[in-house]
């Protein structure tokens, strides 16, 4: 009888409680999606912006040296890592084996597959040059890559993070000194003396620093994405296996939300005080040369100060037989403005 109470008891029971987990279901809206509701607040991107980004207060940050990853004649090259709004984002330092004051290269890579990713990947030789050369070079992992931390879920502030990324790594070369000493090092950085250079996408994040901080950092642009947002991105829909279309969804949420002019960097050339060199191979395929063209000329036409070289036969990685030139030519750009 006992037994038969409480098998009729656990049948209410579950009876009860499929009754309830119905009405719960049944009172969820139809295209319920916690992930999506959860990443895409409806205003989310308002603080990227590149006038309320102009707005904000970058606090510089320690930056911790860690292991040794190459150790040669003329400069010695280590992972670090620094926080990035409260984010952890490795990366790879250069430094060179002097003990006389250097200044200091942000180099910003361009679009790596996670999958092939490994810090240097994108900058590498052109770090170890300059380090060779006597310059201490910083290049970020960025979110998501190496050991740093997960980016946003939302692809377009995962984006926008790069920005955030860079001129955090910049304001923190400021505690530089304090991490080479810690570590024993005989280096010291000219915190002063900043410049920074942007290969592809990392052409188009440092021109978003320059607008961000008005700063005057000496920079060096081998073949810049440099069209507006968010053409910028949309142009390489081809190489996605769909053709482009999860991002065009993206993108027109977006715009039916914001206006892409204020996170558009061509609608900011005005902001930009620094001195820049830009270099572009007539063969590219990644950046067109037209849009080097078009980028010099709008700079030039506001007075700013911008030389422009271009390389015939030239691929987008300046691998047939014009990087040596195109170095020689960023070096001493960074010689005569140090």
């Amino acid at each position: 009888m006992k037994k038969a109470i409480l098998t009729s008891a656990l049948a209410v029971t579950l009876l009860i409680i499929v009754i309830t987990a119905s009405l719960i279901n049944y009172q969820l809206p139809p295209l319920f999606n916690p992930v999506k509701d959860t990443v895409e607040d409806p205003r989310i991107l308002d603080k990227y912006s590149i006038g309320s980004l102009r707005l904000r207060n970058f606090p510089a940050q320690k930056i911790s040296l860690g292991e040794i990853v190459n150790d040669s004649l003329n400069f010695q090259s280590r992972s670090f890592n620094f926080l990035s709004d409260g984010k952890k984002v490795s990366g790879l330092i250069n430094l060179p084996k002097t003990e006389i004051l250097n200044p200091v290269v942000i180099l910003l890579r361009g679009y790596v597959d996670r999958s092939i990713y490994s810090p240097g990947v994108g900058s590498q030789r052109m770090g170890e040059a300059l380090a060779s050369a006597g310059i201490i070079t910083l290049a970020p992992d960025f979110l998501g890559y190496g050991q740093s931390a997960s980016p946003s879920a939302y692809p377009l502030e995962e984006r926008f993070e790069t920005y955030t990324t860079a001129i955090n790594l910049i304001k923190s070369v400021h505690n530089l000194n304090d991490s080479l000493i810690m570590a024993g090092l005989i280096n010291r950085a000219k915190a002063d003396k900043i410049g920074i250079w942007g290969h592809s996408n990392g052409g188009h994040i440092a021109l978003a620093v320059l607008e961000i901080t008005g700063a005057g950092y000496p920079t060096v642009l081998w073949a810049p994405v440099s069209r507006s947002f968010p053409y910028s991105i949309l142009f390489y829909t081809d190489e996605f296996d769909d053709q482009g279309r999860a991002l065009r969804k993206l993108v027109a949420d977006f715009e039916s939300r914001y206006d892409s002019s204020q996170y558009s960097i061509s609608g900011f050339w005005d902001s930009i005080e620094a001195p820049i060199q830009l270099h572009q191979g007539e063969a590219d395929w990644e950046v067109p040369k037209y849009w080097s063209d078009e980028f010099y000329q709008s700079l030039n036409d506001k007075n700013k100060d911008i030389e422009y070289f271009t390389y015939p036969g030239e691929n987008h990685n300046f691998q047939q037989g014009a990087w040596d030139s195109a170095y020689t030519r960023s070096l001493d750009f960074y010689r005569q403005h140090f």
